[in-house]
């Protein structure tokens, strides 16, 4: 059996891959969906980074001595967990990003979108300016999301590099995509595994079972490494 790391994207908490870790826990697998620093009801945004994130997911890997884990992340929670491979690869065993960002040394959510992506960030920052708020086809349980954390660069040593899987899942069907430079730059990386779904960004909604097959076969590619 595996154990999965779930990290959810921006104004989500660890509730957005409820009825998928469901699934994984009734295969006998453990699961650990993660809710982020300033994503629970009533927190707030104020002091909240990209490192403070990154610290979260390596704060529990290393308080339940996780090891041999899958870590997904989605959306946003791509800067998430390239960071926290990069503080401790020794415990991940597949890096899954899903329509996610996969970024390199420098890189942030800022500087890897642009248009209707900063207007996003920024203008919906507006009401306090410490976090920006969802977007209309966000579920009702969306939150605002810390600016901290799209901002700030993210500062890799090339430790990431170690985990022994790296997968990309690409959402084809996601209009005005901010993750196509992603999928067209990794493709074909031999050091990648990369497919590519025709849906749109909210895989627990629109390709249920395809997903929770991504999140099996990660588990599988896992236990044969």
């Amino acid at each position: 059996m595996s154990t999965y790391v779930l990290v959810p994207g921006a104004c989500h908490g660890g509730w957005w891959y409820d009825p998928i870790a469901a699934e994984l826990r009734a295969e006998g697998h453990t699961v650990h969906a993660v809710t982020l620093t300033g994503l629970g009801p009533q927190e707030s945004g104020a002091g909240v980074n990209l490192d403070t994130h990154i610290d979260d997911v390596v704060r529990l890997l290393e308080s339940e001595d996780l090891n041999d884990v899958v870590l997904c992340g989605h959306s946003y929670a791509g800067m998430v967990i390239t960071g926290v491979a990069d503080r401790a690869p020794e415990r991940i065993a597949t890096l899954l990003h899903v329509d996610a960002f996969a970024p390199e040394n420098g890189d942030s959510a800022w500087s890897l979108t642009d248009g209707f992506w900063h207007d996003w960030y920024a203008g919906g920052a507006g009401r306090d300016g410490f976090a920006f708020v969802p977007l209309p086809v966000h579920e009702e349980r969306a939150v605002p999301h810390p600016l901290g954390t799209v901002v700030q660069e993210l500062r890799l040593t090339g430790a990431h590099l170690r985990v022994p899987r790296r997968e990309y899942v690409y959402c084809a069907g996601f209009e005005n995509s901010p993750f196509t430079p992603t999928y067209e730059r990794l493709k074909d990386d031999p050091s990648w595994h990369v497919r590519a779904l025709p849906v749109g960004h909210d895989l627990v909604q629109e390709a249920f079972d395809d997903f929770r097959e991504i999140l099996l076969d990660a588990a599988r590619e896992t236990s044969r490494a």
